[in-house]
């Protein structure tokens, strides 16, 4: 079967049309979603204008829980880098905002007073209605894998997990550590309204 120059041609175009649909469109939910930016990172327009895409914050992280973001979450945020909290969380070694060339991360103290005071990736939420001990069975699981635990995060009765906002940083552990499935712990990633 022979194809034709035009038939090429309007191959060529189809083509070219897909991949501009990729590269423009607006961010997958999955994308959008629960998907944080490594400590220390300025806010997010900001960050977008001074991160330079050059994987040195994904190669530093001894944890490798950097990941990066391809095409088909848009330009705009293309080759940027994100953590998943649920898959592996960020451990706050400050590695990745050390070695940022740009200072799209800003490097902060490893210590609780350094993290409350240069880290802001997101905020922990629980959803009661699925935590194991806001229904009567202890669990305690988020609490114990929190860094700053007595002041992000406090314990009620039967261990339920009780955030305090104001001092919770967004690392992600106790979303990792959550035995629930799907987890009754997330953390929502900073956003521009709620950016300094």
């Amino acid at each position: 079967m022979q194809v034709g120059r035009r038939g090429l041609l309007g191959s060529l175009i189809a083509a070219l049309m897909g991949l501009g649909g990729l590269l423009l469109s607006p961010p997958r939910r999955a994308i959008a979603g629960l998907t944080l930016r490594p400590p220390g990172a300025l806010p997010e327009r900001q960050f977008l204008a001074a991160c330079a895409r050059c994987f040195k914050c994904g190669d530093a992280c001894p944890n490798n829980c950097i990941r990066f973001h391809g095409l088909g979450a848009g330009l705009s945020q293309a080759f940027t880098p994100y953590i998943k909290a649920r898959e592996r969380a960020c451990t706050l070694c400050g590695e990745c905002a050390r070695v940022c060339p740009t200072g799209a991360l800003k490097p902060f103290e490893v210590s609780r007073e350094g993290w409350l005071e240069g880290v802001n990736m997101g905020t922990a939420r629980v959803n009661k209605s699925m935590c194991f001990s806001f229904n009567g069975r202890t669990c305690g699981a988020c609490y114990r894998a929190c860094p700053l635990a007595g002041a992000a995060m406090k314990i009620g009765v039967f261990e339920t997990p009780l955030v305090q906002p104001e001092n919770c940083v967004g690392c992600g552990l106790c979303e990792q550590a959550c035995l629930h499935l799907p987890q009754a712990i997330r953390v929502l990633p900073v956003t521009e309204e709620t950016d300094g």
